[in-house]
């Protein structure tokens, strides 16, 4: 591939960013509220060894990070495939070799690696006081306290971003997402009272 040509496949991968970032946010939102609802549900129970809870934590971080990748690449790749079918029978020519069909298969594996990366990561940050714990070291305060205030600050900063993005105030979009997360966190909360 000429450096011509290598310009213009970044260009139109470049232009999919913003789908990536919505993919971030969707997922890592996700990824945080599932992590929330677990260290709640581990938190209320109080009877469940630390190996246990980060064992079943980084199960799901797995498995959304599987579900995320496998999702993303499936959709993005029909859509793009269709797109460029369309764009084919209109201008009657083919592209399956030229930069928008080499960017039409680059860019699903793109939007699908954030889509799995996001909540993988995000979990595992949010998961981190457990680990340490469970290592030997010692926190300030009860390892699911300090991962579920964790899980909500990254919730927040989640917000934040995307306040950043949509150009809206960043502290009125943090508090939006955290007052999902502490409602998720009270629900949770009354119906592990109610047991």
């Amino acid at each position: 591939m000429n450096r011509g040509k290598f310009r213009h496949l970044l260009l139109h991968v470049y232009r999919a960013r913003g789908i990536a970032r919505r993919y971030f946010i969707t997922n890592g939102f996700d990824g945080a509220l599932t992590m929330l609802g677990l260290l709640a549900g581990f938190y209320t129970s109080g009877s469940a060894p630390l190996s246990v809870a980060v064992t079943a934590c980084m199960g799901a971080a797995v498995a959304l990070f599987m579900s995320g990748i496998s999702s993303a690449y499936l959709s993005e790749a029909a859509e793009r495939k269709k797109e460029l079918q369309e764009l084919e029978q209109a201008i009657l020519m083919d592209l399956e070799d030229s930069d928008y069909g080499q960017a039409s298969r680059y860019v699903p594996v793109m939007v699908a690696l954030v889509n799995g990366l996001s909540p993988l990561l995000l979990s595992l940050v949010i998961i981190s006081p457990l680990y340490f714990a469970h290592h030997g070291v010692v926190l300030p305060f009860s390892p699911f306290t300090v991962a579920i205030v964790l899980a909500l600050a990254v919730i927040f900063l989640l917000g934040i971003f995307l306040g950043r993005v949509s150009r809206t105030f960043w502290l009125w979009s943090g508090l939006r997402a955290l007052a999902v997360a502490l409602v998720t966190l009270m629900i949770i909360l009354f119906f592990s009272s109610g047991r």
